[in-house]
C-alpha cells in the first residue's frame, strides 16, 4: 500500500521506495528510508499535496511522488 491510502494521524512504515532516481535521491536526502515510521498528517483541501510527518518534522509532498513510497502498515 502506498502512503496515498492512509487516513489522516494513521502511522505505517516505509518498506520501500520506487519511482526515478531523482525522486528517489531527494527522499533520501530527507531522510525518507526503508525502515522509517511515517504519519499521514493531513490533506490539502482539493486533495493534493499531502502533509507527512517523519524523523521529528513534516514534509508536504505531492500525491503523484507519494505513490511511490510504499508502506506496510
Amino acid at each position: 500500500m502506498s502512503i496515498c491510502s492512509l487516513n489522516p494521524g494513521e502511522k505505517g512504515i516505509i518498506s520501500s521506495i520506487n519511482g526515478d532516481s531523482k525522486l528517489i535521491k531527494r527522499l533520501f536526502a530527507l531522510g525518507c528510508i526503508e525502515g522509517t515510521e511515517v504519519e499521514l498528517r493531513r490533506t490539502a483541501p482539493l486533495g493534493d499535496p499531502i502533509i507527512i510527518s517523519f524523523r521529528g518534522f513534516d514534509l508536504a509532498i505531492r500525491k503523484k511522488d507519494a505513490k511511490y513510497i510504499l508502506l506496510e502498515k
